[in-house]
């Protein structure tokens, strides 16, 4: 059994209301996962390898619940349109490229350098509908350590020729040809990915949802992100109650199917309560949302529900890979929402968002997102020395100055499942 400890100035997440911090205390790992949190280190793990950090800040690794691989490329362009206009301006075209194998281990190989670096220890991935480089995609992550779901994309109508696969049968086919050929990873598992309900037919949701049941996969996906998207699924889907309900009729919406939907901006009470039921996650994206003006997400609502909910990215409509970025925008949105639009719904706090960038998000993922025992060995070591000041800070105030300052920091160690991957 593989033993260790770090030690440094420690903040994590023990309630949506509460961030518990230790001055020089000490975290143990126990054959990948945390045996707990101490001041001093216990006896009974006396004499095993401890890494003193100092001064830097450990905290929990971040969970980005949802980002695009192949748009990073192009992050921050074409933010001043809407998104199905933006879509079909970067996004398709871009994704396009990704037929070309070459192209694809080059930009993905950017991204995925960037993401080591970062403070994020898992994320959900959407690739492209090109099976070979998202697989490519997934191996590679494996390779360096890093944890998530990755997606193959669905896309088989309303879609450029290039991207829009031949039938509904071969898009399954190449996806489940895609499944069996990521068997042999541990770290980096796959998740479907139909893109949102106007890129994929009746038909095939349907094969999708019996790819779900056959093995047992999660789904990720969009839901109520803009309004002229929501129209278009009512056109679409006129049978359906919701967009949601677009999703929950085939199986593909929560249950004993995890699901993940990103934005959520602009659902009504049905499709509230039905992701509710369902345990549907929410991976609230507040970047993408002002800079493809799609609006402001009701968050104080879905978490005074106590709906199951995270944080994205959503590169590239979110330009960076910066989760305290995310907290950042989250806290920024929810203040504007409630001076604008409901004074009824207080805005989000830090220790709030910060919540959600950890064991919120990492509560899809099982048990992580926490220093606290039991939870997977995900730590992440900070050095945030750049940021000056010139009174006493306490761990609590350093944690969050970082989330509108991280750009000053730096990663120095991070640890995966009890792996240090840098």
């Amino acid at each position: 059994m593989e033993r260790f400890a770090i030690r440094g100035q420690i903040c994590y997440s023990e309630s949506q209301k509460k961030i518990r911090t230790m001055e020089r205390g000490y975290v143990v790992c126990e054959d990948g996962k945390s045996a707990g949190v101490f001041e001093t280190l216990p006896e009974a793990w006396s004499g095993i390898p401890c890494y003193d950090y100092g001064d830097r800040l450990i905290i929990p690794g971040l969970i980005d619940l949802h980002v695009h691989a192949p748009q990073y490329p192009f992050r921050g362009l074409g933010m001043d349109q809407e998104l199905i206009d933006w879509l079909n301006t970067h996004t398709f075209p871009e994704e396009e490229k990704y037929g070309d194998l070459a192209y694809a281990q080059k930009a993905y190989a950017i991204f995925l350098d960037d993401l080591l670096h970062s403070a994020t220890t898992r994320a959900c991935v959407f690739g492209t509908c090109h099976k070979d480089a998202t697989l490519w995609l997934m191996e590679q992550m494996e390779a360096e350590g890093l944890a998530g779901y990755v997606g193959k994309v669905n896309m088989d109508r309303n879609s450029p020729a290039e991207l829009c696969e031949e039938s509904p049968e071969a898009s399954a086919e190449a996806t489940e040809s895609w499944i069996l050929a990521s068997a042999g990873l541990s770290n980096v598992r796959p998740i479907l990915t139909p893109r949102f309900i106007p890129t994929c037919s009746d038909e095939l949701m349907e094969r999708l949802s019996a790819l779900q049941k056959q093995y047992d996969l999660p789904v990720q996906s969009h839901l109520s992100e803009n309004l002229s998207e929501i129209d278009w699924v009512r056109q679409l889907q006129p049978e359906a109650s919701c967009y949601g309900d677009a999703y929950r009729m085939h199986g593909l919406f929560g249950g004993s199917c995890p699901t993940i939907m990103a934005h959520c901006v602009y659902s009504g009470e049905e499709e509230i309560r039905m992701m509710k039921e369902q345990g549907v996650f929410i991976a609230h994206c507040p970047e993408s949302n002002t800079n493809l003006a799609s609006g402001i997400a009701p968050v104080r609502k879905y978490m005074e529900l106590g709906m199951q909910m995270g944080l994205g990215t959503d590169v590239a409509a979110g330009s960076s890979l910066s989760m305290f970025r995310a907290m950042a925008m989250a806290v920024q949105c929810s203040k504007l929402r409630w001076r604008l639009v409901d004074q009824s719904q207080a805005p989000l706090t830090a220790t709030e968002v910060f919540y959600l960038a950890t064991k919120g998000g990492g509560a899809f993922f099982g048990k992580a997102g926490s220093l606290e025992e039991g939870y997977e060995f995900d730590a992440v070591v900070i050095d945030d020395r750049k940021i000056r000041h010139a009174r006493p800070v306490s761990v609590r105030e350093r944690l969050e100055r970082l989330i509108y300052l991280d750009g000053d920091a730096s990663v120095d160690a991070k640890y995966i499942k009890g792996k240090q991957v840098i």
